[in-house]
């Protein structure tokens, strides 16, 4: 049974569920320390001028008090600040980006939700965007949750650093139609909703014949 070990994240990319979609057992990574520019908190969608980032604010912890022994949040300790409109600004954008696309309005009541209800903690509602991504998959990972952390995991290959945003790890995937593709061209390795909305049914399919990125183990 092959194992890995990656990340919750803001509906991660493309890459990232092609791994899942190929691994027998995922282990998520609840133990480490939040950084920045990452998918943890940001993902890439396509709308009419190219590529765009929505980015979920967080409330930055600055006495020692509220960090850890080595200076550092936990990622399960970030929460999001919600006094800005984030939720509805990221709401307008996926509708205004995918309104036009085969499957927008198929998963739409179910995406919404997410949008509309309120969440303290970053982590938490990473999880909620991951059972909706499942749900579109039809998929039912068989996952577990780290409960302490190891800097050189064993048994597992270590995809950590896929979270990383501004890194495709030579992540190329096959081509698949895209709204607004005949203005910009193919962009590749955006959110997984990306992905959704344009091949519904068929995503799964898609992932799984996709070859993976790079790992670092």
């Amino acid at each position: 049974m092959s194992t890995v070990l990656i990340h919750p994240a803001y509906f991660g990319p493309v890459s990232q569920y092609a791994v899942i979609s190929q691994y027998d057992k995922i282990v998520f990574e609840n133990e480490d320390n939040y950084q920045k520019q990452t998918h943890r908190n940001r993902m890439y969608i396509y709308d009419a001028n190219g590529k765009l980032l929505l980015n979920i604010p967080i409330k930055h912890k600055s006495t020692l008090t509220e960090r850890n022994s080595d200076g550092h949040q936990r990622y399960k300790d970030v929460l999001i600040d919600n006094s800005f409109e984030w939720q509805k600004q990221h709401w307008r954008a996926l509708k205004a980006s995918y309104q036009t696309s085969p499957f927008f309005e198929f998963y739409e009541d179910e995406l919404i939700p997410l949008y509309e209800n309120q969440y303290e903690y970053l982590m938490e509602f990473n999880y909620e965007c991951q059972n909706f991504v499942f749900d579109a998959l039809g998929i039912e990972p068989d996952i577990t949750k780290t409960e302490e952390y190891f800097r050189h995991p064993k048994e597992m290959h270590n995809g950590r650093h896929l979270i990383a945003a501004k890194n495709n790890f030579n992540f190329d995937s096959e081509r698949y139609a895209q709204v607004f593709e005949p203005k910009h061209g193919f962009i590749n390795n955006l959110s997984i909703l990306d992905l959704i909305f344009n091949l519904g049914p068929q995503s799964l399919e898609f992932l799984e014949n996709q070859k993976l990125p790079d790992f670092t183990f």
